[in-house]
């Protein structure tokens, strides 16, 4: 092994409302003390319980993906476990998120954006 994952990073226009969406969606605790990372206006991390940490990376002209628009691609993607779509739909799109393609019911994930314009799925448990 060279290297071992400590984050995946987003770029975003406000790295407080990215953290606080995905802490809805995840559960942890934005901005926790963490030697690796200063914090501040352009930088706030989300360490989940589950060991994973997100971090949002301030972009002063941020262009938000246009998911399956090639000229703007999607740039990362994450896929989220869920045990009921439905549910976990009802709940992202309370929370701020977007719907990008439901798809056939019988193929288990669905496709969302997160505030910033990230694509991100919901795929059955």
């Amino acid at each position: 092994m060279i290297a071992a994952l400590q984050c995946v990073v987003l770029d975003c226009s406000d790295v407080a409302k990215l953290a606080h969406f995905y802490r809805s969606l995840l559960g942890g605790t934005v901005n926790q003390p963490d030697r690796r990372w200063s914090l501040d206006d352009d930088w706030a991390t989300l360490h989940t319980g589950a060991g994973l940490v997100l971090a949002f990376q301030r972009v002063a002209e941020h262009r938000p993906p246009r998911w399956p628009d090639p000229t703007r691609p999607q740039q990362f993607h994450l896929d989220l476990g869920v045990p009921d779509l439905d549910a976990a739909e009802r709940e992202v799109l309370a929370a701020g998120a977007t719907l990008l393609d439901a798809g056939d019911p019988a193929r288990g994930w669905r496709v969302y954006a997160d505030p910033a314009g990230h694509p991100f799925c919901f795929v059955r448990e």
